[in-house]
């Protein structure tokens, strides 16, 4: 009887690792090898078109003096502060769109709808309104709000933003079904009984709602800094990383460097750089909300 369990608990643990070996050899091919590979080549000289020359560190400290990276990498920074408002507007919208309100499923669609759209039109769609004979400045000249027109993509100083702009815009309703799920997760039965002891709306939402959201808060605060950090497709189709670099972030630096200039080996050691700022974002968020959630609150 013995031998038998063991032969089966046997059985099972290969059947197990069976089940793990080809999503294993996926992520080994599709994750892990390219990392090891774009490591690698950040320690060559190479535009991968003829025999590439080992340089050890030299591309790193080529980096750390090249003005033009350290003005993408604030950029990338700056294009943080997307996550703050683009989390709270989401969990604002996903408690409308939770209520007992006539047209929530058709809102619901229409706030999810830019999601869905193909980051090339929305990009240069955006990029027609804000041109600076285009409908937005029509309309801000028409109420009298300007007194010409702004240059939305033009002005080195509100280009970034105004693509922040864009990104948040995007974002905004996949976020809003994440917290809307996590809205419908929870038990009436906390709700009901804070309103029972005498808790106002705003308590009930900021003592027991946002507490048992935690663990969605930090998936989307996770995903919302990662896509912020790696944004590409709204700036490559809406100023190329211009005006004079304005809006240049880091995957557009890597890409620059890499396709236009034909330096792997530099923008990869651009790209391994900026991939330990994630991580090292990635374990803040993970400290920061590491409790929370239905689990605390049944201790």
């Amino acid at each position: 009887m013995g031998n038998y369990h063991k032969k089966l608990k046997l059985k099972q643990t290969l059947l197990a690792y069976l089940f793990l070996l080809v999503p294993l050899v996926v992520m080994i091919v599709f994750i892990y090898y390219p990392i090891g590979f774009g490591v690698a080549l950040s320690t060559l000289k190479t535009n991968l078109l003829g025999e590439g020359k080992f340089v050890g560190l030299e591309n790193f400290k080529k980096l750390f003096s090249d003005k033009y990276f350290w003005n993408a990498f604030f950029n990338s920074l700056i294009y943080l502060l997307v996550v703050p408002p683009l989390q709270l507007a989401s969990i604002i919208l996903a408690v409308l769109v939770n209520a007992q309100i006539r047209g929530k499923h058709f809102l619901r669609l229409l706030m999810f709808l830019p999601v869905v759209t193909p980051v090339s039109i929305v990009a240069l769609t955006w990029r027609w309104i804000f041109r600076e004979h285009g409908v937005l400045n029509y309309l801000l000249l028409g109420t009298g709000l300007v007194g010409e027109p702004v240059g939305f993509l033009s002005d080195p100083n509100i280009a970034l933003f105004s693509i922040m702009f864009v990104t948040m815009w995007k974002g905004l309703g996949y976020y809003m079904m994440i917290y809307l799920a996590g809205l419908q997760g929870i038990p009436q039965d906390y709700i009901d009984a804070a309103r029972i002891d005498g808790a106002k709306r705003w308590q009930v939402f900021f003592k027991v709602t946002i507490p048992l959201l935690k663990p969605y808060i930090f998936f989307c605060s996770v995903m919302s800094s990662i896509a912020a950090l790696n944004v590409f497709g709204e700036i490559y189709a809406m100023t190329r990383g211009g005006p004079n670099h304005a809006t240049e972030t880091i995957p557009m630096f890597v890409y620059n460097n890499a396709f236009r200039y034909f330096k792997f080996g530099y923008s990869s050691a651009a790209a391994t750089i900026f991939s330990l700022v994630v991580f090292a974002f990635t374990l803040l968020n993970f400290r920061i909300f590491k409790e929370g959630g239905v689990q605390s609150y049944n201790g």
